[in-house]
């Protein structure tokens, strides 16, 4: 009897890409053999395809690394297709074929795929991607896309080398049917290694990230950011309490390359994934590992002192990016603050009339945050604090 039912997966085919941006949380580089001979075989793949839509599955996330690596991705896609799921394809265009241009026209994927975008120019590009002719393959896989009428969606990896071409990269993201008018979104506050296997990586990425400041006048560029984020802070705003987990991570399941089971794709703690392979016989990994294993790891609390003064009681939950995962690539534990998400959430605040310049948002007393709170998600116009 099917207990849990599952609307979505994101599966990970492969750490390895075919780029070595030095902003990247997870990639490995296409050689590592070590890397690929560990990956999930094409049958272990169609597997959990197949576990998934027992469970109800109608859309399935292929990301990576670089997914189109995989010289099985075509078998894998149809296999998706066949079983009724929708596919979301995360991509960097380089790999896209005539013949996987091909396949995606003549059995459409059903959502857009999704392209990031490093550059508009092939010198930002290939600096950003540390690949030398990759700008020119991007080009192709995206006119590819174009040709065959297969609806894309960019987005863009905001970087030293490529910050002066926004307007450029916007007006291309405009053109875009899929877009039906939408701005691209841009990642900017770069998360630090997944597996927390390199820190010398971790020191470059860290250099690449905005400053909050920086952060909140990319957003102000967007005339909706204050209506966006009013919307949003009138559903989540209010401390999150010692429960580690008050988002919907476990809800849903995340595969990496090698089969392990996440409550969410950003949280790789040893202890805090689950080996589908252990349930091969069984057959039954997914609905396990939703059923039995996420549930309680859902119930854990906060024990550390710094964490239970300032983010249990922070009512800026609305705002912050610290949870379990980001906590683990900062800081190697579950519930010690990530500092970086704390200060880029508080110029938000301040921007947004939420807190006083200087203001830590912890010892705001509850009824005076209610009542900022409650004038913000009313609001006609800006308005700051008194």
């Amino acid at each position: 009897m099917i207990s849990s039912q599952l609307s979505h997966i994101d599966i990970e085919l492969t750490e390895r890409c075919n780029n070595a941006c030095i902003h990247c949380l997870i990639n490995r580089s296409q050689q590592d053999a070590n890397a690929r001979a560990r990956e999930m075989s094409t049958e272990m793949v169609k597997g959990i395809l197949l576990q998934a839509a027992a469970l109800g599955c109608l859309t399935v996330r292929f990301t990576g690394g670089e997914p189109l690596l995989r010289e099985d991705f075509a078998e894998i896609y149809l296999c998706a297709r066949r079983l009724g799921m929708w596919v979301i394809l995360f991509t960097n265009a380089r790999l896209i074929t005539p013949e996987i241009a091909q396949l995606l026209a003549r059995i459409p994927p059903g959502r857009p795929v999704e392209v990031t975008v490093y550059g508009m120019r092939a010198e930002s590009y290939d600096g950003a991607a540390a690949t030398s002719g990759a700008f020119d393959e991007f080009w192709r896989g995206v006119n590819l896309l174009r040709e065959y009428k297969i609806p894309f969606v960019v987005k863009q990896s905001l970087l030293p080398s490529n910050r002066g071409e926004m307007a450029e990269f916007e007006a291309f993201a405009a053109e875009l049917p899929a877009m039906e008018g939408n701005k691209p979104g841009y990642a900017l506050n770069y998360d630090l290694r997944a597996r927390r296997d390199d820190p010398l990586k971790n020191r470059r990425i860290a250099a690449l990230r905005l400053s909050p400041a920086e952060t909140v006048a990319i957003l102000a560029r967007n005339p909706d950011c204050r209506r966006g984020m009013r919307e949003f802070a009138g559903k989540f705003m209010g401390p999150p309490g010692d429960k580690l987990f008050a988002c919907g991570a476990g809800l849903g399941v995340c595969v990496d390359a090698y089969g392990k089971a996440q409550m969410c794709m950003g949280l790789r703690a040893p202890d805090m994934v689950f080996d589908l392979s252990s349930r091969a016989e069984s057959g039954d990994g997914l609905q396990y590992a939703l059923d039995e294993v996420f549930p309680k790891w859902r119930e854990k609390h906060a024990q550390n002192p710094e964490y239970l003064r300032r983010c249990a009681v922070c009512f800026l939950k609305g705002l912050c990016e610290q949870c379990p995962a980001k906590s683990w690539k900062e800081n190697g534990t579950l519930d010690t603050p990530a500092e970086y998400m704390c200060q880029v959430a508080h110029a938000q605040a301040v921007y947004l009339g939420l807190l006083r310049e200087g203001e830590q948002s912890w010892e705001v007393p509850e009824a005076d945050w209610h009542e900022r709170v409650a004038r913000f998600t009313n609001e006609d116009s800006e308005a700051s604090l008194p």
